[in-house]
C-alpha cells in the first residue's frame, strides 16, 4: 500500500476493537439478526467452499461461516479486531495485513468467495480501492464471487461523504475482469433502486472452462 493511512484508522486509531465487538452484542442481545451478511454468503455458495472475509474485524461473520460448514480465512490491518477474533475462533486462519498487499501475505488464489462487507472498501486509504478490488479479484478462482456491501453516501457511512460512487466502483471490478452478477439494496435481498444509500453487490470471475 501507498504508506497513508487507511480512513479506518483515521476514524479509530487502530483500538476499536473491544468497543466494536460490545456494540454487536448489544445487538444481538436485544434479539436483532446480526448474520446477515453470513446467511447472504451461505446461500451462494456450495458446502465446504473457501471463504476470504477481507476486513473481517472481530470475526463475527467468518466465525458464523465456519460455524455453517465453510473454510474460512480472515485477513485485517486492525490489530486491535483480530485480538477479539483470535479471542473468539483461535482455531480459525486469522491473518493480520493490508489488503492492497494480499499478495504477500502467501494466499492461494483458490477462494470461492471473497467478502468485503461493513464499509470495508469505503474505508481504505484514498487512491488505494482500485489495487484492493484488483488484489481480491485475483485470489479468486474462475468462477469465484466478490460480495461488497458499502454506504453511498453520509447517512450509511461513518464519513461526511461517500469518497466514490457506485459506478467508480464498478468500474474498478470491471477493471480488474469481473462481471456483476446481482445487487440488493440490504443483506437481506431487498431490490437495489439507482441512487440508494447503500449496495450489496456479487461481482464474479468469469470461469474461463
Amino acid at each position: 500500500m501507498s504508506g497513508e493511512q487507511d480512513r479506518w484508522a483515521e476514524l479509530t486509531g487502530g483500538r476499536a476493537g473491544e468497543e466494536y465487538a460490545r456494540r454487536f452484542a448489544r445487538l444481538a442481545a436485544s434479539g436483532q439478526d446480526v448474520h446477515g451478511e453470513a446467511a447472504f454468503c451461505a446461500a451462494l455458495l456450495e458446502p465446504g467452499a473457501r471463504v476470504l472475509d477481507a476486513g473481517c474485524g472481530t470475526g463475527r461473520v467468518a466465525v458464523r461461516l465456519a460455524a455453517l460448514g465453510f473454510r474460512c480465512t480472515g485477513v485485517d490491518v486492525d490489530a486491535s479486531m483480530l485480538a477479539v477474533a483470535r479471542r473468539e475462533a483461535p482455531g480459525q486462519d486469522w491473518l493480520l495485513g493490508d489488503l492492497a498487499g494480499t499478495d504477500t501475505l502467501g494466499l492461494e488464489p483458490d477462494f470461492d468467495l471473497v467478502l468485503a462487507a461493513g464499509n470495508v472498501v469505503p474505508l481504505l486509504a484514498a487512491g488505494t480501492e482500485a489495487a484492493v478490488v484488483g488484489q481480491l479479484s485475483a485470489l479468486l478462482r474462475p468462477g469465484g464471487l466478490l460480495v461488497t456491501g458499502m454506504g453511498l453516501d453520509a447517512a450509511h457511512l461513518p464519513l461526511p461523504e461517500a469518497p466514490f460512487g457506485l459506478a467508480d466502483f464498478d468500474a474498478w471490478c470491471e477493471r480488474a475482469g469481473l462481471v456483476l452478477r446481482r445487487r440488493h439494496a440490504t443483506w437481506d435481498g431487498d431490490p437495489y433502486v439507482p441512487g440508494g444509500g447503500y449496495a450489496v453487490s456479487v461481482h464474479a470471475r468469469p470461469d474461463e472452462r
